[in-house]
């Protein structure tokens, strides 16, 4: 069997991956922030409560919604600029 130089590299390169994709930790391991920069009741708001929920119920992981309106956005940007850099995060 003729194993080009790509094909060969293609294999070496899955094979040195391999090892560490199985001792990967599930993603997320801590609960996940979502901040909402809306007010509540808002759709931004219900959306993204909809939205955590389901990525709760799938990923078996908390997701919490947190609302931070005002400033047109710019508290909620504040909480999540001054998060600690370990935490999982994600704004809205």
């Amino acid at each position: 069997m003729h194993l080009c130089r790509r094909r060969f590299l293609h294999l070496a390169a899955g094979a040195a991956v391999l090892p560490a994709s199985v001792s990967a930790q599930a993603y997320p391991s801590r609960p996940v922030k979502i901040i909402v920069g809306q007010a509540a009741g808002s759709a931004s708001d219900i959306v993204a409560r909809l939205i955590a929920q389901f990525l709760s119920e799938k990923l078996g992981q908390q997701f919490l919604v947190e609302v931070r309106p005002g400033a047109a956005g710019n508290i909620a940007t504040e909480a999540v600029t001054h998060m600690p850099p370990t935490a999982t995060r994600c704004c809205w």
